[in-house]
């Protein structure tokens, strides 16, 4: 297939609107007034193309979107430190996210549990395009999350603490994000 007419943003050639070519579903040929060969052509008319975007924080496929909180796997409720958590054994590759995320021009991820939690987890770097998740996995020890905003905050209900100081201390044994030890 050869696409003509697309502004291209890369940072293998300079802006501007070129030509793609496209064989077994990969870009062959980026140039300028690329000719047919054989292959159907579609104008692009002027549309941006660019490279895969890389989102480097979600909580694809672990937050089950549209099915309830009961299949939702991205916050651990019991425990503020939950470094044991991994993502890859818990990703629903068939969560409608990942479409989503592929029609938006998302390839590639790093998803993973945690935001509840002072040390919410191991995150996976995934491609947003398969089935299986062992075929989507690209690095599944991508990253540790760690969070001290308000989310660890909030989680003050959650773990039955009573002090509602907007400026605690969140000690890293857990000893509390409120001041007590955790229940």
């Amino acid at each position: 297939m050869l696409i003509k007419n697309a502004h291209v943003l890369s940072p293998h050639v300079t802006e501007g609107f070129y030509d793609i070519r496209v064989l077994d579903g990969k870009i062959a040929e980026v140039g300028e007034s690329l000719s047919a060969e054989g292959e159907s052509v579609r104008d692009a008319g002027g549309a941006y193309v660019t490279p895969g975007f890389i989102d480097a924080h979600t909580h694809l496929g672990l937050k089950a979107d549209s099915l309830g909180e009961f299949y939702a796997d991205h916050n651990e409720k019991k425990m503020i430190l939950s470094p044991e958590m991994r993502a890859i054994d818990a990703i629903n590759p068939l969560d409608r996210t990942f479409e989503e995320a592929r029609n938006a021009g998302i390839t590639c991820c790093a998803s993973g549990p945690g935001s509840l939690n002072v040390i919410g987890g191991q995150y996976a770097a995934i491609k947003t395009r398969g089935k299986i998740i062992d075929e989507m996995v690209l690095d599944p020890y991508f990253a540790m999350k760690c969070a001290l905003g308000e989310n660890p905050k909030k989680a003050i209900v959650i773990y039955g603490c009573s002090n509602d100081d907007k400026d605690m201390v969140i000690c890293p044994y857990c000893q509390s994000l409120c001041g007590n030890a955790c229940p």
